[in-house]
């Protein structure tokens, strides 16, 4: 058996099979009443340890405050979690239904490529593997040129769709960082690693706010107090965002469609 010829097949399982976790997500998220968008207000870390010192319960209380879907009325609500949060940190509530519990999650930025395009542009990958390794060159010419074309358009709409919404720059002053330890010291690895995040305040129409941003880094010093932090804001919405239009999508876009456009040609080339 020749490895080479299965390795082919590892960046379009490994792109599938991202994109169908964030398609689930993404479907679940659209349904109407199945989640809400909140912010954590306070996280206390609850112990409890039995006669002989053994921990019975181990969490978190995480108060959330988020705007009600069906009233439009504001609610504050603890909910228990496995997981740290940090204060003015974005969740989403995703509620359950019949025996699923109502659970917390990290409220993640827009995605750079639809969750249908990476979906699909992995199952094109693993089709052009089969058919490079079946010997038809033709083919695997004509699936190359798909996910080439494809996500060049997917990053020219992601790039259209932030410039539409004409998002205009929002200072955020650093208030202080938040600390996750990613991994512990070992007899191999020397000390604990941990990701540092940055939280800010800033006012939109005179309403203070505090959020958590997703930027990171593993240096606590990249972030100082009282330095400023650009967010960005929609005017219409009022929905605030860490990342702007960048011109870098629409640069890798173009070129990706040109080398699409480019492998369509060399396609007729052969056939003719």
């Amino acid at each position: 058996m020749d490895f080479s010829k299965l390795l082919l097949y590892v960046p379009g399982i490994v792109i599938f099979l991202v994109g169908s976790a964030q398609t689930r997500s993404w479907l679940r998220y659209r349904k109407p009443g199945s989640s809400d968008s909140g912010t954590v207000v306070r996280c206390t870390h609850i112990v409890k340890k039995d006669k002989k010192g053994r921990i019975q319960y181990d969490y978190y209380d995480v108060l959330t405050e988020y705007t009600d879907q069906t009233t439009g009325h504001s609610r504050r609500k603890i909910y228990k979690s496995p997981n740290e949060y940090a204060e003015g940190q974005q969740v989403r509530i995703i509620h359950g239904t019949g025996a699923d519990k109502t659970y917390l999650t990290e409220k993640e930025d827009e995605f750079v490529l639809h969750p249908l395009a990476m979906l699909l542009g992995g199952a094109l990958l693993i089709l052009l593997a089969l058919e490079e390794n079946r010997g038809n060159e033709v083919a695997a010419m004509a699936y190359l040129t798909a996910v080439l074309i494809g996500g060049g358009a997917s990053l020219l709409a992601r790039f259209i769709s932030l410039k539409k919404k004409q998002l205009v720059p929002l200072e955020a002053e650093i208030i202080r960082t938040w600390s996750r330890q990613i991994s512990k010291e070992t007899k191999i690895l020397k000390g604990s690693k941990f990701t540092y995040y940055p939280i800010v305040k800033y006012s939109v129409d005179g309403k203070e706010s505090i959020r958590r941003c997703n930027v990171n880094a593993s240096q606590e010093s990249a972030f100082k107090e009282g330095e400023t932090l650009t967010l960005y804001l929609d005017p219409q919405t009022k929905a605030v965002y860490e990342k702007n239009a960048n011109i870098a999508y629409a640069v890798f876009g173009c070129l990706l469609l040109a080398a699409g456009i480019l492998a369509g040609l060399s396609i007729f080339s052969v056939i003719v």
